[in-house]
């Protein structure tokens, strides 16, 4: 999508409904508060690494019905969790909350990052974020440490449950 195309705002691919999505969700009932004021982005971090993320442009575009642009976007997935936007809003908003709702809500919608979908992945194969590795466990060891044992048994049963094992197969066949 083109710079020009990305600003257009076409109303057909609009959904209203979504603001009120967000808001039955736990941490997005105060979307509506927001006056896009522009305190969450003016004190963001991550803002000051990337200045293309801005949680006020996330939240109006949400306002606004942009679902498909803001479920598949990659800066819902860049906010720290760092509370700094929640503490400073002053309509009491609780944007670290609101984007771990829009993230969730992707994630059901099938827009799931690649970085998600390596850590789950991970998480899946080893029952934890990181391989242990005879390296790893050989200095444990040396520490008097009991070796760590590679059991991902508990996380599959997990996954299953809750049914993230067939989001990871939606994801992986939108991959290809």
């Amino acid at each position: 999508m083109s710079e020009n195309e990305e600003k257009i705002i076409k109303v057909n691919e609009l959904d209203p409904n979504f603001k009120y999505e967000i808001q039955a969700e736990p941490g997005g009932e105060n979307i509506t508060r927001c006056f896009a004021c522009g305190t969450c982005t003016a004190g963001c971090p991550i803002r000051e690494v990337n200045d293309q993320f801005n949680p006020r442009k996330i939240i109006r575009m949400a306002l606004l019905g942009m679902k498909e642009r803001v479920l598949s976007s990659d800066f819902i997935w860049l906010c720290s969790s760092c509370y700094t936007c929640a503490e400073r809003c002053p309509q009491e908003v609780k944007i670290t909350d609101l984007m771990n709702v829009i993230k969730n809500i992707a994630v059901r919608e099938g827009y799931i990052h690649p970085s998600f979908v390596a850590q789950m992945e991970a998480l899946n194969s080893h029952g934890r974020l990181y391989e242990i590795g005879e390296f790893d466990n050989e200095k444990r060891t040396k520490l008097g440490l009991p070796q760590i044992e590679e059991n991902a048994e508990d996380t599959k049963k997990l996954f299953k449950q809750k049914g993230v094992d067939k989001l990871l197969q939606v994801a992986k066949e939108g991959e290809e």
